[in-house]
């Protein structure tokens, strides 16, 4: 680790006035600071100064504090930093503040792969199964989904207020896409992601950046994964495409996720702070936290350093999550893809999921938790197929779903078909680097579909995963705030409790499957998942499956 030349009196200047302020790349301060790594450093209540003292005592330096959530950001190298910081009294968690890349910008743009959500191939066979409606928007014809919970009904009675704002913490909206601009607020929109070309080890990360400083705009998503979810949410009812479960209210982008999918924690408490600050009423999260698929803080398989990463997620993730409830944002997220009881789960195999290469099998139990999925505060939502069954890949566990709401699951009958996934907005240019559409414009395979008003077309893709059902609650909820929100800051307000009261409350109940015990036939393959619990609330459902139609016609 580097010394600065006048010593350690210099030294301990500098972290005082880092404590005080935050030290940027630009500030001539940083010069004085020794270069390493840069970590977040979460302290318990009172504890910020002795946290700090740990940081100095181990050969590092405190470059800010977050006094909102608790935490340091301090830089430090050698073996044993995070192992030493850690072991003070003060110090509840060390995380990796992931290093954010930059590069010269670059017209080629390599595929994306798509965040926490399962892409359908082009050899489907049924594109024209489903064709323009004869009511409605010209695809809801498509939209099965949308009849499930009684949106299509809901969307002329309860459309949902302007006045609302739906922060979609996400991999960014494409807020220029004709299905979702009318209803895209850009001036509350912020992007706390940079994008990072290649990772440690040289690697392709995020590709080549468009623009020089590597921050994307506000209203551009190079994954397409927040797209399709900001439009099932809340795409307008204006002539073209589809319609979402709540057409009237606005979208903002709070991107956390990267071009690539990862999603790290400095982004994501940055997204939280940021909705809690501005009056944001609920935010979709359909995403965990990188790079930890379960985050145990006590797990023999890991070393210290990574016992003390995990619980800065855990601990960190909570606080700002508090941060927003508090402050009158209802917190929903995507249960998880990975067809686990998260009750009684048992190996993790997709963990640390970052740097790439660095999976390894662990065992793991009820005492390690998926984030922000299983975080107190969280209403989390399973994913269903359009039979009403479970999707086969959703996560699920009697202590983990809240409630159930329609994510696609292509395998939900005979064969795979696309049109048993949910159809959401796509970016242009994402379907054209990843070879979906020609180059007319024209759809390659049914798993794209395009639309078009006049001269101004809009592209549409099916997706799977219970990133897919999430944004169908939150779009519930947004009725019901709409409805009984009162004046307050960013527009109306209603207590988070109040909001997740009514969604259960409005939402179907569905008992388990009978026998419980639910074989699933999948290429070739008998998959048993068993549901625990009542009608009333259990594994696969939750207390029931979201209705738009009850939220928009149910009594105060």
């Amino acid at each position: 680790m580097r010394r600065v030349a006048s010593g350690l009196t210099a030294l301990a200047t500098v972290v005082a006035m880092a404590a005080c302020s935050p030290v940027t790349s630009q500030d001539p301060r940083r010069a004085a600071i020794p270069q390493g790594p840069e970590y977040l450093v979460f302290y318990t209540q009172g504890g910020q100064r002795q946290a700090q003292e740990a940081v100095e005592r181990a050969g590092g330096a405190t470059l800010a504090n977050d006094a909102k959530l608790g935490y340091l950001t301090a830089t430090g190298g050698g073996g044993r930093f995070v192992e030493n910081v850690g072991s003070d009294g003060s110090v509840v968690g060390v995380s990796p503040d992931r290093s954010i890349g930059f590069a010269e910008p670059d017209a080629a743009r390599a595929a994306r792969r798509t965040g926490g959500a399962k892409g359908q191939a082009a050899a489907f066979p049924d594109a024209g199964a489903l064709t323009r409606s004869g009511s409605g928007e010209p695809l809801a014809g498509r939209q099965w989904d949308m009849r499930m919970i009684g949106a299509d009904r809901a969307n002329a009675k309860a459309p949902g207020s302007k006045q609302v704002l739906v922060g979609v913490i996400d991999t960014g909206v494409d807020g220029k896409h004709p299905d979702i601009a009318p209803n895209f607020n850009r001036e509350l929109s912020r992007n706390f992601v940079t994008d990072k070309p290649k990772d440690e080890a040289g690697e392709t990360l995020d590709g080549p950046c468009e623009v020089s400083s590597c921050k994307d705009p506000v209203d551009e998503d190079d994954d397409g994964h927040g797209t399709h979810v900001a439009s099932t949410i809340a795409a307008p009812i204006n002539g073209i495409g589809i319609a979402g479960v709540a057409p009237g209210v606005q979208i903002v982008n709070i991107r956390a996720g990267q071009d690539s999918g990862f999603f790290f924690l400095k982004p994501s408490l940055d997204a939280l702070t940021y909705a809690g600050d501005i009056g944001v009423d609920v935010v979709n999260m359909s995403y965990y936290v990188d790079p930890w698929l379960f985050n145990c803080t006590n797990n023999k398989a890991d070393s210290r350093k990574e016992q003390l990463e995990q619980a800065g997620i855990i601990t960190g993730m909570q606080r700002a999550l508090d941060y927003a409830h508090q402050r009158g944002v209802t917190l929903i997220s995507a249960l998880g893809n990975g067809s686990t009881d998260l009750g009684h789960p048992k190996v993790d195999k997709e963990s640390p999921g970052y740097p790439v290469g660095e999976k390894k099998d662990r065992q793991v139990d009820n005492s390690c938790v998926n984030v922000p999925a299983e975080s107190a505060g969280v209403v989390s939502v399973a994913g269903l197929g359009p039979s009403g069954r479970k999707a086969i890949y959703s996560d699920y566990g009697v202590e983990q779903a809240d409630v159930s709401a329609p994510g696609g699951d292509a395998l939900d009958g005979k064969g795979a078909k696309a049109t048993r996934s949910i159809l959401g907005a796509a970016p242009e240019h994402v379907l054209r680097a990843a070879g979906r559409i020609d180059a007319k414009g024209e759809p390659k395979g049914a798993d794209v579909v395009k639309d078009c008003k006049g001269a101004t077309c809009a592209y549409y893709q099916y997706l799977d995963g219970t990133s897919m059902a999430a944004p169908h609650a939150t779009g519930v909820a947004a009725i019901l705030i709409s409805r009984f929100g009162k004046p307050g800051k960013g527009g109306l307000e209603l207590a988070p409790a109040t909001v997740e009261d009514l969604l259960y409350k409005t939402a179907t109940p569905k008992a388990c499957p009978a026998p419980r015990e639910y074989v699933y036939k999948a290429y070739g393959q008998d998959i048993t998942q068993v549901c625990e619990g009542d009608e009333a609330d259990n594994g696969f459902f939750g207390h029931g499956v979201v209705d738009a139609w009850k939220a928009a016609t149910v009594e105060p």
